[in-house]
């Protein structure tokens, strides 16, 4: 197993720094700040890899994940709700809650999650689209209640499913590169599980133990062309690479204990990208909340988009 060092990026560090993906279509990486309320835009530049930010969307928080849509728009998952951001150009400005307590548009909600109304404190976490353009999105315990929080699905035409119950912080979605296996991490489990997946149907089979990870909980997770799972060690400042039976393949090491998440990026998709957050005493920690990047030598898949053409020919937009 080799291991090697991710070096810190140029934008500026925030709170809990989540979810990046490459957008092809502007050749960018985007990524948010949760309890921000921001969706991050940056070109990589230079031969030693750094992001140049360029463009920021000021939402109300949480934010918990940006997605490109097939339409030319994206999406945001926020609280209880999916939004399509629907303006291609949307990154070129801020938009913020209006005191009537609407979003100004470009934004346009596509799902409202029906939580149960059971006092407990659930959000929207992570969320990733499969090979087919359908959006899977888990939700979480904001206190950590067990077995309180779910994993869904949002086909194209904007029905909702539940995939998955008894989850408590849903994290970590990504496929093999024949899209047949899902990679899936209930962080308080301390494993990454792997599970059968239909792409036809958007369903998955029981899971079975991939990874575990008794040093940290395991977050976002990204997969590359060869089928290694990289996946990021919230409490253990590294990336971790497994091969596609589950045997330790590659150590990144971060440094600020909260790494939670990673993804390829850049023309190539050779650079692997990774966010970091500042939560609570962590956010002493040299570089806390950063981006960081290293050049792994392998490349990452690409990204599918949400395809939510029947959605935006139904509305009109």
């Amino acid at each position: 197993m080799r291991t090697l060092r991710a070096h810190v990026c140029a934008p500026p560090p925030g709170r809990l720094c989540e979810g990046p993906v490459w957008d092809p279509r502007t050749g960018e990486l985007l990524w948010v700040d949760i309890r921000g309320g921001h969706i991050h835009r940056a070109t990589l530049t230079g031969s030693t890899p750094d992001l140049a930010p360029w463009a920021t969307i000021s939402l109300d928080p949480p934010v918990s994940a940006v997605l490109p849509c097939a339409s030319g728009g994206l999406l945001a998952t926020m609280g209880d709700t999916i939004f399509r951001v629907d303006s291609p150009v949307a990154a070129e400005r801020s938009f913020e809650k209006s005191p009537g307590g609407t979003f100004a548009q470009p934004l346009s909600p596509v799902v409202i999650l029906p939580l149960p109304d059971d006092g407990v404190r659930r959000r929207l976490n992570d969320a990733k689209v499969d090979p087919r353009g359908t959006l899977l999105a888990g939700t979480m315990s904001e206190d950590g209640v067990p077995d309180s929080a779910a994993l869904y699905r949002l086909d194209p035409d904007g029905t909702l499913a539940t995939l998955r119950t008894g989850v408590t912080i849903s994290n970590g979605l990504g496929w093999s590169p024949d899209g047949h296996t899902l990679y899936y991490a209930d962080s308080p489990t301390h494993r990454v599980d792997a599970f059968d997946y239909d792409l036809d149907t958007g369903t998955l089979s029981e899971g079975r133990p991939f990874a575990h990870f008794p040093d940290g909980e395991p977050d976002g997770l990204t997969v590359d062309a060869e089928g290694n799972v990289w996946i990021a060690v919230w409490g253990a400042g590294q990336v971790r690479a497994f091969d596609p039976s589950g045997n330790p393949h590659t150590t990144v090491e971060v440094g600020p204990s909260q790494v939670s998440s990673c993804a390829f990026a850049g023309p190539d998709l050779d650079v692997l990208v990774i966010t970091t957050a500042a939560e609570g005493g962590a956010a002493r920690e040299p570089g806390a909340g950063r981006l960081f990047a290293c050049v792994p030598g392998v490349i990452g898949l690409p990204s599918t988009p949400f395809a939510d053409e029947r959605l935006v020919s139904a509305d009109g937009r």
